[in-house]
């Protein structure tokens, strides 16, 4: 399942969040989108993990998590029409 993670610190490490979320489970890949031209974080994300039942924990279990005092905002990722991601 493909997880967005979204209101990030700006000074979160693709590691950092790959360790939050593998509590849950086994990750396959995290990712924190950049700005191209200054590479600094955009404040949002994506996780991918295969197994959908330990995804579905950690976004629940997650979606009250404040990391750097942001309220962090963790859901399955959606296109642009709105319809969720898989895998």
């Amino acid at each position: 399942m493909n997880i967005y993670v979204g209101n990030l610190p700006y000074s979160i490490s693709e590691k950092q969040l790959k360790e939050k979320f593998q509590e849950f489970g086994e990750v396959e890949s995290a990712k924190i989108i950049t700005d191209k031209e200054t590479n600094r974080s955009k404040g949002f994300g994506f996780v991918v993990m295969n197994n959908d039942s330990q995804a579905k924990v950690a976004i629940e279990a997650l979606t009250e998590w404040e990391m750097g005092g942001r309220k962090v905002k963790v859901n399955q990722a959606r296109d642009k029409q709105g319809r969720e991601l898989g895998v």
